[in-house]
């Protein structure tokens, strides 16, 4: 059973997985600190100096000033504004993967179509078509070689 694993785990596309996991995460957290700091701090600053971070609803009917401050007295929050930084961060992921399998499928050849092999063949008497494995013409009666 462990040969038969280790076969499987050694195969290439098995390792080609776990490289793209392995960079796939890096490339989420490249992403969520884009999101957290460079896009959403101008969007917030346009809309009134607010931290998206910020915008919850405390379940439990007090007022936090922030969602540190609730979760510091350990209220139940619904942390709609961390929703819509994650659907961004979804949105440019999304993008980029768009954008990054049309490049590959750029590059990538498409496979040329296999020419078939000829089923038939010119009579060099009488120029008629006949049959590839013929050895007698059947409109000019010629010996073919």
């Amino acid at each position: 059973m462990f040969k038969e694993f280790k076969e499987f785990a050694m195969r290439g596309n098995v390792i080609d997985l776990a490289v793209g996991v392995i960079i796939g995460a890096a490339f989420g957290k490249i992403v969520a600190s884009l999101v957290d700091d460079v896009i959403m701090p101008p969007i917030g600053h346009l809309l009134g100096k607010v931290d998206f971070k910020d915008f919850f609803v405390s379940l439990d009917g007090q007022h936090y000033a922030s969602l540190a401050d609730a979760k510091a007295h350990l209220a139940p929050t619904l942390n709609f504004g961390l929703f819509v930084n994650t659907i961004i961060n979804f949105l440019i992921v999304a993008f980029c993967v768009f954008l990054l399998v049309q490049q590959v499928n750029r590059w990538t050849r498409k496979p040329q179509p296999v020419p078939a092999e000829p089923t038939t063949k010119e009579c060099p008497q009488c120029t008629m078509t006949i049959p590839i494995r013929a050895k007698k013409c059947p409109h000019c009666t010629t010996q073919i070689a």
